[in-house]
């Protein structure tokens, strides 16, 4: 089941335009996630925004964002100030160039996107768009403005639709030379074809199985073992026993040993 979208918006090129939704196409929300808690009460432990100065809570319609032009001297800024400084890029994704598909490097690839048509009406120019783009190898490189920042963006024909790669800026990526320069340039010529024949026997047809994540199988399966001790004791009639002392702590040892281990069989694999 196709998931709510997380934009919704334009894709144009030259003079033609339809309209469009995009969803992230990664998701964390299966990975196990722990609550912080409070471990002489078992409670969970919230946290607030406090004022600096009188030390009381901030409501929510009090937060404001905060420019610092000196010390303790801000310039203040409401949601609403920040709605009001929207580019077009905000709502509309206009292709200004294109790129061989090959030419983009890995490096500079940050999070991707399903890009596809919002009704049935925008199909057709969403299709002659990806098609001439299929045809080409090329991919398209606009803006679009995600989470308040208006980030570069390449668009890549993908079956039936566009996957939307957000790009990271140029001074984020550190140059590869800096890291690879003292590595030797040659290896020994009589042992590649011994690796060569290595990779040949653990070569395998890509599935997304060989990404798996053996700890957070170990944590699910610590966790189930976990759920199954804390079920309610049947009353036998015999004097009140003291209540078990909370195994928030003994839960906690038992990821880290779970974690230990599995690395542990790591190294020896």
């Amino acid at each position: 089941m196709a998931l709510r979208p997380y934009w919704k918006g334009y894709l144009k090129l030259s003079l033609v335009t339809c309209p469009v939704n995009m969803t992230p196409a990664t998701s964390e929300s299966e990975k196990v996630r722990f609550h912080t808690l409070n471990k002489e009460t078992g409670n969970r432990v919230v946290s607030q925004y406090v004022d600096s100065v009188t030390r009381k809570p901030v409501r929510d319609e009090n937060e404001a964002k905060g420019y610092a032009r000196g010390e303790n001297d801000y310039v203040i800024l409401t949601d609403d100030d920040l709605d009001n400084v929207a580019l077009d890029t905000v709502r509309t994704i206009d292709i200004e160039k294109f790129a061989p598909a090959d030419s983009i490097e890995w490096v500079y690839l940050e999070k991707p996107h399903y890009l596809m048509p919002d009704d049935a009406v925008g199909n057709e120019a969403f299709a002659v768009i990806r098609d001439a783009m299929k045809a080409d190898k090329v991919v398209g490189i606009s803006k679009l403005v995600i989470g308040r920042r208006e980030k570069a963006v390449v668009l890549e024909p993908r079956d039936d639709g566009i996957v939307l790669w957000s790009l990271r800026f140029g001074d984020e990526v550190r140059p590869e030379e800096n890291y690879f320069e003292d590595i030797d340039d040659e290896a020994d010529p009589d042992l590649i074809p011994l690796v060569q024949k290595l990779i040949k026997q653990k070569t395998k047809r890509w599935t997304p199985d060989m990404v798996s994540d053996p700890i957070q199988e170990s944590l699910l399966a610590l966790i189930a073992e976990k759920k199954k001790a804390l079920k309610p004791r049947k009353k036998t009639g015999k004097s009140k026993e003291a209540a078990p002392a909370s195994n928030v702590v003994n839960i906690m040892d038992a990821l880290r040993k779970s974690v230990a281990d599995e690395l542990k069989a790591r190294k020896a694999g």
